[in-house]
């Protein structure tokens, strides 16, 4: 097909791998990049121009005078629903002891998960799933979704659009910071809701405020 495409994926991703080499098959000639959060974006893309941009699990935000040289569109594939934008958003949702959840695509606008939304993936979250888990099953869904939309473009449809709206503003890394804040204060409750919803795999993110740090905000 003769879609100019950029396609942005995550390096060393083995999803982004697949999607990037569906993308290789299938369109002509589309530029493929991989990032790795701390990189700067490369200055091939300054001179990009085409139709259609992809931000698959992409660790870089995309300049807002990249994504206006896509005349068709600039979509990002979110591992979260409408109701987790940002970052962290398997940690809220595990805090939050949500019973389902789902991935996102949407159009992309300058500011992080805002834009309009062209489809959602739900599925269950289950008692026994960890933010590990939860995380893995997104990046399999994004893929399914990420076919799911190809396949149709490939077609000649255009993107769906989506009923669906976000449901709040984007987590930032400051909220999940202090998300992983944990204080002698909390009951025993508290502290193993937030070791469950920042421990990914055998990291563990959570930490303990000292009192004296604690005595100095207020």
């Amino acid at each position: 097909m003769n879609l100019k495409i950029l396609f942005i994926g995550k390096m060393d991703d083995p999803y982004s791998g697949i999607a990037a080499a569906f993308v290789k098959q299938h369109f002509k000639d589309p530029l493929i990049i991989f990032s790795r959060r701390g990189d700067p974006i490369p200055s091939e893309l300054n001179s990009w121009e085409g139709d259609l941009l992809i931000s698959y699990l992409s660790q870089w935000i995309i300049p807002p005078v990249l994504l206006e040289t896509a005349s068709m569109a600039a979509i990002n594939l979110h591992p979260g629903s409408p109701e987790y934008p940002g970052i962290g958003c398997t940690n809220f949702a595990m805090y939050n002891e949500e019973k389902e959840f789902g991935v996102t695509c949407h159009h992309m606008f300058s500011k992080v998960d805002c834009g309009p939304i062209i489809a959602v993936r739900r599925f269950p979250i289950f008692e026994t799933d960890t933010v590990f888990s939860l995380t893995q099953r997104c990046y399999v869904e994004i893929l399914h979704l990420f076919f799911d939309l190809l396949t149709g473009i490939l077609q000649g449809n255009k993107l769906p659009v989506s009923q669906e709206y976000w449901k709040r503003k984007a987590y930032t890394r400051k909220d999940l910071n202090r998300l992983c804040e944990l204080t002698p204060r909390m009951s025993r409750e508290e502290v193993e809701k937030r070791v469950r919803a920042t421990t990914y795999g055998d990291k563990i993110w959570a930490f303990m405020k000292e009192e004296r740090a604690l005595e100095s905000n207020k």
